[in-house]
């Protein structure tokens, strides 16, 4: 299996498509408010992956959180302060509790340096009020933010995503994701980074990170032949039905080495047809498991807007109107579209 997965991005296939680009003037000063903020978080989260050595701390669940994820939550949380146009909530995958136990005050003051660098009045008092704005509940509109998603492939000097999206009555209307390790589309080169960007209705858009070049439009993969799918799953096993998954691959007949990827840059990955299909399937110790709304909201938008399928693993649409979970929904499948059908019917018979 891919390990590394840009070993896989170097070769984008024929099947991708880039129709025009995008005109930001044309575009609601929400979506330009989203692009300017998930860059902006994109190029902090480069800065401190390069430089932070001090240890991620451990939630409650065991699960890794680092300075990135404390300071870009922190930024998203400060620039929507600043924002004139809005005002809606933040709902995010942090909180400031860990920074303001004993255990955390290393942490507290790295972050509060790293914002001051990137030019905010940061002290650690407002930084734990910024990064607390993600507290708030889902109403009828609001952003959703992962500040730092896959928080393991992120202290790996691997793949991570900040994933920012805005909902409005349950549907996603805007996602965007910042990808700094991802290549952009048709460019080997990992220095650019990507930056994606979904608006209902309007198409899944991409370029580099850091704007060195403009909005191409996405297309998924034509691919239709299960032999030659690429399929991609989550680095870690923890995260996802191992078993299921190369039962899945062996009964679809695919030929093709899996992408191992962490974050939502899979999403993006399957948006620029890289890949045809993403399995997020049930680990067998975690029966009970709901997905986070943070952790596929910005994503399941990329991927459908430049023409794909996103559902649960009965065939369900995602339901992001249910709070900070996808509570009524089983697993996720994304895909090119033409492979979607034959993948939900392999893993009901599978038993997933």
């Amino acid at each position: 299996m891919v390990g590394v997965a840009d070993k896989a991005c170097t070769t984008p296939p024929p099947q991708t498509a880039r129709i025009g680009t995008m005109n930001l003037n044309e575009m609601p000063s929400k979506v330009r408010f989203a692009i300017d903020v998930a860059e902006q978080a994109g190029l902090l989260g480069q800065r401190i992956q390069k430089r932070l050595t001090e240890p991620a701390l451990l939630k409650k669940d065991r699960s890794p959180v680092t300075v990135a994820d404390f300071a870009i939550q922190g930024l998203v949380g400060w620039l929507l302060q600043q924002e004139q146009t809005g005002g809606d909530a933040l709902v995010a995958e942090e909180n400031s509790q860990l920074l303001q136990r004993e255990g955390g005050a290393t942490s507290l003051k790295l972050v509060t340096e790293f914002l001051s660098e990137a030019g905010l009045p940061a002290d650690p008092k407002s930084v734990c009020q910024w990064i607390d704005q993600g507290s708030s509940t889902p109403a009828e509109r609001y952003w959703t933010l992962d500040p730092v998603d896959g928080t393991k492939g992120f202290l790996r000097q691997e793949q991570y995503a900040t994933a920012l999206a805005h909902i409005e009555a349950g549907q996603v209307r805007i996602g965007v994701l910042a990808c700094p390790n991802l290549p952009f589309p048709g460019n080997p080169s990992t220095r650019l980074g990507s930056l994606f960007v979904a608006v209902q209705g309007h198409g899944s858009w991409a370029r580099s990170l850091q704007g060195s070049t403009g909005f191409q439009s996405l297309r998924v993969s034509a691919l239709s032949d299960p032999a030659q799918a690429r399929l991609v799953r989550s680095v870690e096993a923890g995260h996802t039905n191992t078993t299921l998954f190369e039962q899945v691959l062996h009964q679809l007949g695919s030929r093709v080495e899996p992408v191992l990827m962490d974050s939502q840059a899979k999403y993006g990955l399957l948006a620029s047809g890289r890949g045809e299909l993403m399995l997020r399937l049930i680990s067998s110790e975690r029966r009970n498991y709901k997905e986070r709304i943070w952790d596929h909201a910005a994503g399941s938008l990329v991927v459908k807007e430049a023409g794909g399928k996103v559902t649960d693993l009965d065939g369900k649409d995602l339901d992001f109107s249910r709070g900070s979970t996808l509570a009524r929904n089983r697993g996720v499948v994304a895909s090119n579209g033409v492979l979607h059908e034959m993948a939900l019917s392999v893993v009901r018979e599978l038993g997933g």
